[in-house]
């Protein structure tokens, strides 16, 4: 397997790439190609926090939390784990890293020394991937972005160094002393030293072998064009077409003169946190500085031709040895007169705002320190109690007050409290007033339906499926969807030792469905595998609507006499529905019971829940007029040119969302999450003891991922109720006891289901399992805990 780890630089389209490579993962991973996300969603951030010294404290490590030796060992550890995981799910052939922070970072030989000890394992083929630009544009914009996270030095250091012999070495001797407290970083107060493109290559190739770096040129017209995704394959030697990318606007720079003002604010303010005396937390630095924004031009390049032009002999070499370079994409720009700090314009004198921030400098400095020592008296209580169940959980520290549950003080990592404090007032947290249906008010049963006669040739509303162990489910999800109007099922199976492929090879007998046997199946996953092969069948050719969902997903008409030929009735120009999950919790269910899914189950996540990313995750239904070339797990891709003005997709409640999600995208945004008219109840867990036997049996479309704990605190949501789906019981009940009036699939079903109760008694045998499923009972957390402790566990976009 090759590795490419792409280095950045900063400030030279690295966060483009990074935008392009997350919307591309998908289509990606179907060619080989894996852009993981336990890094982090875009810019793998957390690859580049595990490997720095312990000493060397970025800010990315102050504000997340892994100062200390022994939390950056655990993000490590967690790191290398996940990364593992990915790899062996996937398998395969070129794997894609990229932190900008890596060679903007990383100027000792023992940080590469660690990186390339984490990364030796998954390839001895590790490629290192640079994008460069002309030195004096690239330090005008990243002088302006140091400033904005609160450098308080002069440009002059670096006018200096031009024309030093060794600019990399003489930059470091500038580094200020590391010092978190007081704002001293080495990413924010340092010269670049980085500028030295010629050492930054040795430096590299000092580890990871002559010849290992690649250095690329930049083009920001470019990069924010459609051209991105050819400057994506060039970089990672992607041979398949990925397709075109969304253009992004080019990046705005700050003034000169807004660059001025926060620079002379910065000097007092780390004047002020060197007495020790006052904090001044992140968040509101940055605010102090937005504050002072005024309008005008950006630094110019051309004032920093004296540094350009000390650089120009070694980009000269440079294009020599990296063909991609080219003399033309490092020229300088014309020379203007020399640099000078601009105006801060309109009489600004920093030492004015410094006095009407005080205040609140003041109150945040309050605010940390009783939040400190009461993380202390917490600890100090905690000292004599016994260690929570939950591996890997450290002693909670969580203050008094904290607004926290008892339990999730406890069991709660660091982290995660981090994350429940920002999220209890901000726009993510979660709750469910939104739209325009009380839940609890809907119990009325639907009338029932009759099934409506298709012509020939015509498939009809059309489920495609992917089952595996799912034998107790099978009947009502069948009875259920032909209940409210889904005409035909093609269901793939791979390795089913339940009775899974024998009830649905009954079905087919009796015309209910078509099963196909999926178990010599290729590629990334069976589910994807089964996929491909589904648009070749007349089923899938022939129908009308067409929608990919699993045997614990049930499409809740929420509207008319919720049947689809309702909903598509008030939705008449949709191509595509976005049905956005609502997932429910295991209600305080432990045994597996032969009861139907949509009783036993109410308890579910809130409406509003824009974190984690799963919550609002959603299945397509479309319709089949070929616009698209692909059926994927969540979503039809490969939007044919012709019909790009063809196609309108809704939300839950009928809104049109097409602009977001025409070509790519699974998950609702704030914009456009909805359930007025139709939602995916998403049944993850059901019982306790159907949950183990999941986390026995593998997921359907990454075969080797364990489902863990983690697992469970993504999907058991339980603080609010759901029972509209409750209306359709009377006649899913009247369509499954006729299904099963059949003695061989009403056989089939019972020992189906004796396999799965014998099952779970084996597992609850297993030390492994009887204590996983101790602790996942023992969990009870508010849904923003939940969100708090989701997040934390960072499989995230």
């Amino acid at each position: 397997m090759k590795l490419f780890l792409h280095i950045g630089l900063e400030q030279v389209g690295t966060d483009r790439l990074q935008q392009v490579l997350d919307a591309k993962r998908e289509g990606l991973l179907s060619k080989g190609v894996l852009f993981p996300r336990t890094p982090g969603s875009k810019n793998h951030t957390r690859l580049f926090m595990a490997v720095t010294d312990p000493d060397h404290v970025d800010p990315l490590r102050f504000n997340r939390g892994f100062i200390t030796p022994a939390s950056q060992a655990g993000l490590r550890e967690q790191l290398t784990a996940g990364l593992r995981r990915e790899v062996e799910t996937h398998s395969p052939e070129q794997l894609i890293l990229s932190a900008s922070q890596l060679g903007a970072s990383l100027a000792r030989e023992s940080e590469l020394e660690r990186l390339h000890a984490l990364l030796a394992p998954f390839s001895d083929d590790i490629r290192i991937v640079a994008h460069v630009d002309e030195p004096g544009r690239v330090l005008a914009r990243h002088y302006a972005a140091q400033v904005m996270e609160g450098r308080a030095a002069l440009l002059d250091l670096e006018i200096d160094l031009a024309g030093s012999a060794d600019w990399w070495d003489d930059a470091l001797l500038d580094a200020h002393r590391i010092d978190p407290q007081a704002g001293q970083f080495l990413e924010t107060q340092a010269p670049p030293f980085w500028l030295d493109y010629t050492r930054l290559v040795a430096h590299w190739e000092s580890v990871f072998g002559a010849g290992a770096v690649t250095l690329r040129p930049y083009d920001e017209t470019l990069f924010c064009g459609s051209e991105a995704t050819d400057e994506l394959r060039q970089a990672f030697d992607i041979e398949a077409n990925i397709g075109r990318a969304d253009p992004a606007p080019l990046s705005l720079q700050p003034s000169a003169a807004w660059v001025a003002r926060a620079r002379q604010l910065n000097e007092l303010l780390l004047k002020v946190l060197a007495a020790r005396k006052r904090i001044l937390p992140r968040p509101l630095w940055r605010k102090f500085l937005a504050e002072l924004e005024i309008g005008g031009d950006p630094i110019a390049p051309g004032a920093l031709s004296e540094i350009s032009r000390s650089f120009e002999p070694a980009l000269k070499a440079l294009c020599a040895s990296h063909p991609a370079l080219s003399e033309a994409s490092l020229k300088r720009d014309r020379a203007l007169k020399p640099w000078q700090e601009a105006d801060p314009g309109n009489g600004y004198r920093a030492s004015q705002y410094l006095l009407s921030f005080m205040w609140r400098i003041d109150k945040a400095t309050r605010e940390e320190r009783k939040a400190k020592l009461a993380a202390l008296k917490e600890l100090d209580s905690q000292t004599d109690k016994p260690e929570p169940n939950t591996p890997g959980v450290a002693p909670p520290v969580a203050p008094a007050g904290d607004g926290l549950s008892d339990t999730a003080r406890f069991i709660l990592p660091a982290l995660a409290k981090q994350n429940f404090a920002k999220l209890r007032h901000s726009s993510f947290a979660p709750h469910n007033k939104l739209g325009r249906v009380n839940e609890e008010e809907l119990a009325a049963a639907y009338t029932p339906m009759t099934p409506r006669p298709l012509p020939d040739g015509n498939a009809g509303n059309v489920i495609v499926g992917c089952m595996k162990n799912e034998a107790p489910y099978i009947v009502e999800w069948v009875a259920y969807h032909r209940a409210i109007g889904v005409d035909n099922f093609l269901i793939y199976t791979n390795d089913c030792t339940d009775g899974t492929s024998e009830i649905l090879d009954r079905l087919q007998e009796m015309g209910v469905l078509q099963h196909r046997n999926n178990d010599a199946w290729k590629g990334n996953s069976p589910q994807q595998s089964a996929l491909n092969k589904a648009l070749k069948e007349p089923l899938i050719e022939n129908a009308e609507w067409i929608a990919h969902i699993d045997v614990d997903e049930f499409i809740n008409v929420r509207c008319g006499n919720g049947t689809l030929l309702d909903f598509f009735q008030r939705v008449p120009d949709a191509t595509n529905v976005a049905m956005t999950w609502r997932l429910f919790g295991h209600n305080g269910v432990r045994e597996l019971r032969d009861e139907f899914v949509i009783e036993q189950f109410e308890s579910c996540a809130p409406k509003y829940c824009p974190k984690p990313h799963t919550v609002w995750g959603f299945k397509t239904m479309y319709r089949n007029i070929g616009a698209y070339a692909k059926i994927s797990c969540h979503r039809p891709n490969k939007l044919d040119e012709a019909f790009e003005n063809k196609v309108k997709w809704i939300n839950g409640s009928g809104q049109d969302m097409t602009r977001e999600v025409a070509k790519n995208g699974w998950r609702n945004s704030k914009k456009s999450i909805g359930y007025d008219l139709i939602q995916l109840n998403h049944y993850a867990l059901r019982s306790a003891e159907s949950f183990l036997i999941k986390r026995q049996r593998g997921r359907a479309l990454h075969v080797d991922r364990s489902i863990g704990l983690n697992y469970w605190i993504r999907m058991d949501w339980s603080d609010f109720k759901d029972i509209t789906i409750k209306r359709n019981v009377p006649r899913t009940r009247a369509e499954y006891d006729r299904l099963m009036e059949d003695d061989t699939l009403r056989d089939l079903h019972v020992k189906g289901l004796a396999w799965h109760r014998a099952k779970a008694d084996e597992l609850l045998g297993l030390p492994e399992f009887q204590e996983l499923y101790d602790q996942a009972l023992k969990i009870k957390l508010t849904e923003t805990e939940r969100v708090a402790y989701a997040l934390a566990l960072d499989m995230e976009s």
